[in-house]
This record gives C-alpha cells, sequence and structure tokens, in this order.
C-alpha cells in the first residue's frame, strides 16, 4: 500500500512538474494588471547541468625544496631523454652530455655546438635552476632548440636526483 501511495506522490510530482503551469485553479484568473501587461522578460541563460563537472583550477607551482628525488625513479624518467641527450661525458648527440651537469654553467660541454641561448654561460645548473628549466626551457632560455617539457614536478626531482649521481 506505501508503495502504490508513494508511486501516486511521484506521479503527480512528475506531472505538476511537466505541465508549466505553477498556478493552481484556484488562483486562475487572479493576476493583476501589471502582470498581464507587463512586457516579456527574456529568459535567464540556462545554468550547467549539475552533472557538468566545474573547471578543475590550475595547479599551484610546487617548489623544487618541497620535494624529495628518488635517482632511481629519475633513472626510468630519463629514458625520455635519452633521445637527445647522454650521460657519458663527451658523448654529444642532439643535446649535450648531461654527465656532470649538476652545478655547471650553461654552454660549456665541449664539442657541442650551443644555440645563442646558452653560448654566453648565464645559467648555472642548479638543482632548482634544472627544476625550473624541464618545466618550461623554452620561457627560461628564449632561443633554446629544447622543445621537450616534462609538467610532472616530482619526475622532474626524480631526474634532478639521478643527474645528481652523474656528476
Amino acid at each position: 500500500m506505501l508503495t502504490m501511495r508513494l508511486f501516486g506522490v511521484a506521479s503527480a510530482l512528475a506531472l505538476a512538474a511537466c505541465s508549466g503551469s505553477s498556478t493552481n485553479d484556484a488562483t486562475k484568473g487572479t493576476e493583476t494588471a501589471a502582470q498581464t501587461t507587463a512586457p516579456a522578460e527574456t529568459p535567464a541563460p540556462a545554468e550547467p547541468a549539475a552533472a557538468t563537472p566545474a573547471a578543475t583550477p590550475p595547479a599551484a607551482p610546487v617548489d623544487f625544496a618541497s620535494l624529495t628525488g628518488d635517482a632511481a625513479k629519475g633513472e626510468t624518467v630519463f629514458n625520455q631523454c635519452k633521445a637527445c641527450h647522454s650521460i657519458e661525458a663527451g658523448k654529444n648527440l642532439v643535446g649535450p652530455s648531461l654527465a656532470g651537469v649538476v652545478g655547471r654553467k650553461s654552454g660549456q660541454v665541449p664539442g657541442f655546438a650551443y644555440s645563442d641561448a646558452y653560448k654566453n654561460g648565464t645559467k648555472t645548473w642548479t638543482p632548482e635552476t634544472i627544476f625550473a628549466y624541464l618545466d618550461n626551457p623554452m620561457a627560461m632560455m628564449p632561443g633554446s632548440k629544447m622543445t621537450f617539457r616534462l609538467n610532472d614536478p616530482q619526475k622532474r626531482a626524480d631526474v634532478i636526483a639521478y643527474l645528481k649521481t652523474k656528476n
């Protein structure tokens, strides 16, 4: 019996919602003159459906000092870098050898043809500098040929921990 009542109430609510009328029979015809002669208003834009996820705010920048790098994981991440960089001293590829990079001035690997962005040796490759550089090389060194970006802060910290073992 309770199920029948709930079904009846739910059906009545559904019909009322679909009817488009918000007045009941007792109040029909009792609108004021202002209500009947007022110009029609433009309806407000529909709200997005509740199921639509809200836009995710951009992640706050992560400070290198707040992370602990893992050299073993960094070695795995460095596999992405091997297409252009070696960690063997004196072995340059598309990019310079990264052996001993931590603490070195930019543009200092013998035998590598650096772009103008690096030739002046204006950057010292500290862990913090490398961390920022790997996030966006072209922003840090305008004119850089390096387009690869490592967006994940933890992976950057891991690669730096690995590179420190190659100094």
